[in-house]
């Protein structure tokens, strides 16, 4: 399931400041499994050094001098045509015009030009240099021919300016490259609708109810599904978690904000995965003024918010292509008595059941322990693992399901 996992990817570095945030970025994709090859220009040997990049990568680090001096047999057309994807980051303003016009004055452009997998560029450089009209239209013209760019963002510069150029962050880079490569997965073409984080309903202005979810399952969940090839959309009441890199991402707060998002886009999903801890309560009136301490007691009264799934239930044969609908049952008790009973009461394809009550699972945590249960009977007990590991064998049932419709 890992995107990243043997691929060979051609790391280039151009003579930018950034290019010492190269580093990070080939040491990441290394340690996830990546087999990566660096090549600098002459102006990235000036910023980063080859040796920097052997080490964080175990690799020989290229550079110009190997074009004429290398052992491999055509350095630059082996390196451009073994790549699975080649990836400039950073991207200097010369070095996307020369790449635009088809130069090839170094071996990181031969490279780029003798290669025939996708290209993600990274440009960074002073703000006044990204908005020139020339490098306008060299970035236009690369886009043209189906290279990706990735950034730049605003922020302070080397120059001291203030403006668009900064190299984007080393790991937006990294989902940009997890993503691209992750096309063309098992689950191409279908469409994951994912929920995450505990929904907020108003008291006052101030006050709220809420729930300890963090997000960061569902979080997870979103990220398998891309890895496995999936277009996903994600609904999420969490603002503080980076998000998976390639979805559309929704942002709510309530029950019903929830509930509305999920039936204004799910009529193209093929699955429906509800990992989000939706409020079963809410206040009767949400007071429009902040509700003073004046010393005396307050009383709530509350009234149920919306069953969400039950109502996808209900409305399931209008979604001819929904074909996984699943649930999670976060219990302290009862777990899989609860658990049973809510996957047969919202006609449920798989239900995620998991004690929250364990000191190292459930929220806030990075892992989780949990049971699959389906509507035949059957059921598969997990050991305490992490979140992402067990977002991976969510989609591998989920991906059972999808095959069997």
């Amino acid at each position: 399931m890992n995107p990243l996992k043997d691929k060979k990817i051609l790391l280039g570095i151009t003579g930018s400041i950034a290019a010492y945030k190269a580093a990070e970025i080939a040491s990441s994709l290394t340690k996830s499994g990546a087999i990566v090859n660096a090549v600098l220009t002459p102006g990235g040997e000036k910023f980063i050094t080859p040796l920097t990049l052997h080490s964080v990568t175990g690799r020989h680090a290229s550079v110009d001098k190997d074009l004429w001096e290398g052992e491999q047999h055509v350095t630059h057309i082996e390196l451009g045509h073994n790549s699975d994807l080649i990836v400039i980051a950073p991207a200097s303003a010369d070095f996307i015009a020369k790449i635009a016009h088809g130069l090839g004055d170094s071996l990181l452009a031969l490279a780029v030009l003798a290669g025939h997998c996708p290209v993600l560029v990274a440009p960074a450089m002073d703000g006044n240099m990204y908005l020139n009209q020339a490098t306008q239209e060299n970035i236009a013209q690369l886009m043209k021919r189906n290279f990706q760019i990735i950034g730049p963002a605003s922020g302070h510069l080397a120059s001291g300016l203030v403006g668009v150029g900064r190299m984007s962050d080393p790991q937006e880079i990294l989902g940009a490259i997890r993503y691209t490569l992750s096309r063309g997965g098992i689950l191409e073409n279908k469409k994951i609708l994912v929920t995450a984080g505990g929904t907020q309903e108003a008291i006052d202005p101030v006050r709220i109810i809420t729930n300890r979810s963090s997000g960061k399952q569902g979080y997870a969940i979103a990220q398998a599904a891309l890895d496995l090839g999936a277009d996903v959309t994600l609904i999420t009441t969490a603002t503080t978690l980076a998000v998976p890199y390639g979805s559309k991402v929704i942002y709510v707060k309530s029950a019903k904000e929830m509930q509305n998002a999920i039936f204004e886009n799910l009529m193209d999903m093929n699955a429906l995965i509800m990992c989000a801890a939706v409020a079963d309560f809410r206040p009767e009136v949400s007071e429009k003024e902040k509700i003073k301490k004046d010393g005396s007691e307050l009383l709530l009264r509350l009234e149920p918010t919306e069953d969400i799934l039950l109502e996808v239930a209900k409305k399931r044969n209008e979604y001819t292509k929904l074909n996984a609908v699943i649930g999670f049952a976060a219990e302290s008790e009862n777990l899989i008595k609860n658990a049973e009973s809510k996957l047969k009461k919202k006609k449920l394809d798989m239900i995620v059941a998991n004690d929250i009550s364990g000191k190292e699972s459930g929220f806030e945590s990075d892992k989780n322990q949990a049971s699959f249960l389906f509507p035949d009977g059957s059921k598969r007990d997990l050991p305490l693992m992490g979140k992402d590991q067990l977002a991976e064998l969510i989609m591998e049932e989920i991906n059972k399901i999808i095959i069997k419709q």
